[in-house]
């Protein structure tokens, strides 16, 4: 019984690990069919090397920062209970790969490529784990202090925090030192839109990322036995409470449309295994309203150029999610307890200061020492042929 259970806890975290590098691609074509027609090409490559380069990352540096496993063993010892520490490695590894990937959507059309690179192997060898292993691995003794002084640990079940807040905050810092793109703003402060270049390819990343979420949640619990309906159930009440908020505060604009449920997946994530289903429908209606709120703030106000709209949707649908579980997540609230709205508070402000702290560090030292920004000239002429020399839809010498 014991190798059978060790057997199906692998399966169940390998699918898991699956479901969430599926993710990834819907992360490439949700940036393809944002970004302008002459940097589809770059968005696309950008998320597969991005994850190529974090699991260089984290498994040479940051799983060991995270949870002090190492592997540089004989294979033997590495396949004890049908390899399930290696699988576990793999699905950490697709949480790890997601900042860089939420990152790129705010960057877009204006990093250069490798200093953009050189900023993933940083980030995830590095900073995320820091928090990582703070939040999951009981690092620094400060789950102990918050359950010591608010009555609970931090919870954050798969990552509205540790991943999606994280990456969102980090984000805002490589967007404030990279400025806006060229055109976007006139002198006088007038928007000038950049359309999607493609709302299919839009439309398809957002559904990618919607399934795949279902194991970026689901198999968080990281072993058969502790797998729970109430994550799925919980995870599907605040997708459509996201969409259906973002598609009446959008006014049925398909960006806002089809980025409502990624809004309401982002906030559930933390408390989506002890909330009831009404509270987290609830999550997902304020993510979802909170994402058109914020993004048409950032980029009619505040000028901030977010392409993609990471900063709102990662970033502040992440922090609502790790406060709403401390409403949510309590007994009185239909929750199933153990949580505070104290511990909550300050977990999810630690992991915030971290990431913004770390996305204003990166990005500047690396805009310092090596420059991070296409010169205007590459910029006009698009990152597809500047960096990749080819277009997303080439013409023949025929045609």
């Amino acid at each position: 019984m014991e190798s059978y259970k060790s057997a199906s806890d692998a399966l169940f975290i390998m699918l898991g690990a699956i479901m969430v590098l599926a993710m990834h691609a819907g992360f490439a074509f949700l940036e393809a069919g944002t970004v302008r027609h002459k940097n589809q090409v770059n968005a696309l490559v950008k998320i597969m090397v991005d994850f190529s380069v974090s699991t260089i990352a984290y498994f040479f540096i940051g799983y060991g920062i995270a949870y002090g496993i190492h592997f540089l063993h004989s294979a033997e010892t590495l396949a004890a209970k049908n390899g399930y520490e290696l699988v576990r490695f793999f699905f950490l590894l697709t949480f790890a790969a997601a900042i860089p990937a939420i990152v790129s959507g705010g960057i877009a059309e204006r990093t250069r490529f490798n200093p953009q690179s050189a900023a993933t192997f940083i980030l995830v060898g590095f900073v995320y784990p820091f928090f990582e292993g703070i939040a999951w691995n009981n690092h620094l003794g400060i789950q102990e202090w918050l359950k010591a002084n608010t009555g609970a640990t931090f919870h954050d079940f798969a990552g509205s925090v540790v991943v999606h807040a994280m990456g969102g905050w980090i984000a805002l810092g490589a967007i404030i030192m990279l400025g806006a793109r060229i055109g976007r703003y006139s002198k006088d402060g007038r928007l000038h839109a950049f359309p999607p270049s493609n709302i299919p390819f839009l439309a398809l990343g957002s559904w990618i990322l919607t399934v795949g979420w279902f194991g970026f949640n689901v198999m968080s619990a990281q072993n058969l036995q502790a797998m729970s309906g109430l994550v799925a159930i919980n995870s599907l009440m605040a997708l459509v409470g996201g969409t259906l908020a973002a598609t009446l505060m959008g006014k049925n604009d398909p960006g806002f449309v089809h980025n409502g449920p990624l809004a309401g997946l982002v906030a559930i994530c933390a408390g989506s295994d002890v909330m009831h289903p009404l509270g987290a429908l609830i999550t997902g209606l304020v993510a979802g309203g909170l994402f058109v709120w914020a993004f048409t703030l950032v980029q009619n106000r505040w000028k901030i150029d977010d392409v993609l709209g990471v900063w709102p949707l990662h970033g502040l649908c992440g922090t609502w999610g790790g406060i709403a579980v401390g409403i949510f997540g309590t007994k009185a609230c239909g929750g199933l307890g153990g949580v505070t709205l104290g511990a909550q508070l300050l977990g999810t402000l630690l992991g915030v200061t971290i990431a913004l702290a770390a996305g204003f560090v990166v990005y500047g030292t690396l805009k310092i020492v090596i420059g991070i920004r296409l010169d205007a000239e590459q910029e006009f002429e698009g990152a597809d042929l500047s960096i990749h020399k080819i277009s997303a839809t080439p013409m023949s010498k025929e045609e």
